[in-house]
């Protein structure tokens, strides 16, 4: 069976854009992950713990014939092989990949829970979301997506990036293209 995945990245420690461009071709390399298309990437004000970098963000739409909790391991190894750690709840991170929406359903497991909870309050979450899934409808809110987006009071922190000349071209080195995807659970 086949899954419409939404997925947040965001990244806001050393070369952002190296790290989003990193976990993104990890996704297109696994071999039960169809990637089909990104949002741009939006750089923004942190939330919650305020005292670190700005985040560039993104969201991407994939099709996977995974489960939730596989797909969720995953992207947490992809996570762990582009240098992530868990220090501050909230805090600066290498990347962060969240699953946002799995097709339409509602899924509660102990350490994942879909639609993602705090999407909805999230302009950096909305905003690309918007973007990619622009005819989306919260059936629980009763409202579409463009309607919880003009609701949003932070979307002013929440800008379209552009990388610098020397950032534009994104190479995979021998360590994202090779090294990064072993171990990624494939089934």
């Amino acid at each position: 069976m086949s899954h419409d995945v939404y997925i947040a990245l965001g990244s806001n420690i050393g070369d952002r854009y190296e790290h989003l461009m990193s976990a993104i071709q990890l996704l297109r390399e696994h071999p039960h992950i169809e990637f089909i298309v990104s949002s741009s990437i939006y750089e923004t004000e942190p939330v919650g713990y305020v005292n670190q970098q700005s985040f560039l963000n993104m969201v991407v739409v994939v099709n996977t014939s995974l489960s939730p909790r596989v797909l969720l391991e995953a992207t947490q190894l992809i996570e762990e092989r582009c240098g992530r750690t868990r220090d501050v709840r909230w805090g600066p991170r290498t990347i962060d990949l969240d699953i946002l929406l799995f097709d339409q359903e509602n899924i509660v497991m102990e350490n994942l829970l879909i639609p993602h909870p705090r999407m909805w309050e999230r302009a950096f979450v909305i905003t690309p979301l918007m973007e990619v899934y622009p005819d989306l409808y919260a059936t629980h809110l009763k409202q579409s997506i463009k309607e919880i987006y003009r609701a949003l009071p932070d979307k002013e922190g929440v800008r379209i990036w552009s990388p610098e000349p020397a950032e534009e071209e994104f190479e995979p080195t021998a360590n994202s293209k090779d090294t990064l995807k072993k171990d990624l659970p494939s089934k």
